[in-house]
């Protein structure tokens, strides 16, 4: 009966009307369509942070990560369902927290991620930028917006899976488009939302809808009255956390599961710090070198302190320090993993641990600092999720041999973009473009031709004339971020005189 009183405002409104299903909840629906799409399945065949290649099954894809995802986020939503009265009635007034809305969440949170992980999603946002003249780019966020509401379809719509408003939400990581924040609004970072970025000359960093779906956005937003701008819906300040839980913890399993993570280079650098933090908190920036054990360390806290100093403290660090070495380098990584019961015993215990903690920290903010959430983790364990994280780049992303791998995807990423872009715009081949491309050339330049005419001022001095470039831009993108990493670098290969099996190789294009 109580949860009857979350999205009385509009949260289970649809684009399209549908027939109510007997005994059938709306959100509920919602998340088995998520979970049917094709979009969906690609994620088993999608990089999370380091390769599976040559790793066996131990490494996440971005499948196994949403699922976790998904797990960790419907466990808080619970806990606060079932919480003091205090915290229902903030959950309540600020439109509840359904489990399953922060599962489907969950689920689709990484749909829009590109090949090759973060480094894909980087390399094809410049590229889309710089060589297609997109002005706002790419970003995985806002391509989870996009294949949620425009490339997907379903039996009640053509374009889109048709989900309740309040699910779209949840998705709204980043509650604003990259323009918004275009030139010199805020003066610092600490003042600006997470994933603003520091450097707004050319737009956020990170954004939820790009020019096409902003109307979208405010819609689904307008639900939810007593969320203030740039804050994530309840729902999607859960699933938010409950991915910094699953990244920080999850992904520390399979570095130490691989033999990535070494106790040597980790301990050399946590120890170093504690045992000389005072002086390396005297050194002048300069003095800071990061080749040295503590440096990058001692960087970090500077670091937080800058972008954060509304939750971030010396002290606190200094605990989760001591809490992460303890637990994870002089406990679980000061016995190399050897593949047998007793060591996997020991990364379940670790990884049960840590999660636990982290979900039983869980703060519901009624007036959040414009960096949190209504809902966030305690100071305590916000600092634990600094530090796992730090962990993770310092030892595992900022590896040269990984360095080098990643470098060639990037290319990949590139070639892919050029390639497709330049067949389009031979008009000797255009019977032969793939039927996918072009049909996502029509959709794309149509959305750019509506939105000019509801809005001719959003494509700019350009205007009309920009329409069909958006729109041929705008399908190359699309079609390659919906690529498997094998399927890039299979269609790389073909696009590039490369491949020996073009056959096999051309399926599905």
């Amino acid at each position: 009966m109580e949860r009857q009183r979350f999205h009385l405002s509009g949260g289970r409104d649809r684009n399209v009307a549908e027939e109510a299903r007997p005994g059938e909840d709306e959100f509920r629906i919602d998340i088995e369509r998520i979970r049917f799409s094709p979009f969906f399945s690609r994620l088993a065949s999608v990089t999370q942070v380091i390769p599976q290649a040559g790793s066996g099954t131990v490494i996440h894809n971005r499948l196994t990560h949403s699922l976790k995802v998904s797990a960790v986020a419907r466990s808080i939503a619970i806990t606060l369902n079932n919480a003091d009265e205090g915290t229902r009635e903030t959950v309540n007034r600020l439109g509840g927290c359904d489990p399953v809305v922060v599962q489907a969440a969950a689920a689709a949170h990484d749909l829009g991620h590109p090949p090759f992980g973060h480094l894909g999603e980087k390399e094809l946002d410049r590229v889309s930028r710089q060589v297609l003249r997109l002005e706002d780019g790419f970003e995985g966020n806002a391509q989870t917006f996009r294949i949620l509401t425009a490339l997907d379809s379903c039996e009640a719509t053509a374009r889109g899976l048709n989900l309740t408003r309040a699910i779209r939400a949840a998705v709204l990581k980043y509650p604003w488009e990259r323009a918004e924040w275009t030139g010199d609004r805020a003066s610092s970072a600490a003042r600006m939302p997470r994933g603003v970025g520091d450097d707004v000359s050319e737009g956020a960093m990170k954004f939820s809808a790009y020019a096409t779906e902003v109307e979208e956005m405010a819609d689904v937003l307008s639900a939810f009255p007593a969320i203030g701008k740039y804050q994530q819906t309840l729902e999607c300040a859960v699933m938010d956390v409950a991915d910094d839980i699953a990244y920080a913890v999850h992904d520390l399993d399979d570095f130490y599961r691989s033999n990535v993570l070494q106790y040597t280079a980790v301990s050399a650098e946590l120890g170093r710090w504690l045992r000389d933090h005072r002086e390396l908190a005297a050194l002048d920036a300069a003095e800071l070198d990061r080749r040295r054990p503590g440096h990058a360390l001692e960087a970090i806290r500077r670091h937080i302190g800058e972008k954060d100093p509304w939750v971030a403290s010396e002290e606190a660090f200094r605990e989760s320090v001591e809490r992460v070495n303890r637990d994870l380098v002089e406990g679980l990584l000061g016995v190399p993993y050897d593949g047998g019961f007793e060591a996997d015993r020991a990364v379940t215990g670790f990884t049960r641990r840590w999660i636990n903690r982290l979900q039983a920290s869980i703060v519901v903010d009624p007036d959040p600092h414009i960096r949190s959430g209504h809902v966030r983790l305690s100071q305590e364990a916000w600092h634990d999720v600094v530090v796992l994280k730090f962990v993770h780049s310092r030892f595992v992303l900022e590896r040269s041999d990984l360095a080098v791998y990643q470098r060639g995807q990037t290319r990949i990423i590139a070639s892919l973009v050029e390639g497709f872009h330049e067949w389009l715009l031979d008009p000797d081949e255009a019977t032969r473009i793939p039927r996918r491309l072009v049909d996502s050339v029509e959709a794309a330049t149509q959305e750019y031709s509506d939105l000019y005419a509801r809005n001719p001022q959003a494509l700019g001095e350009e205007g009309a004339a920009g329409i069909v470039r958006r729109g041929r831009a705008r399908a190359v993108v699309d079609y390659i971020a919906s690529f498997t990493d094998a399927q890039a670098m299979s269609v790389n290969a073909l696009i590039t005189g490369a491949s020996e099996e073009p056959w096999e190789a051309g399926r599905g294009l």
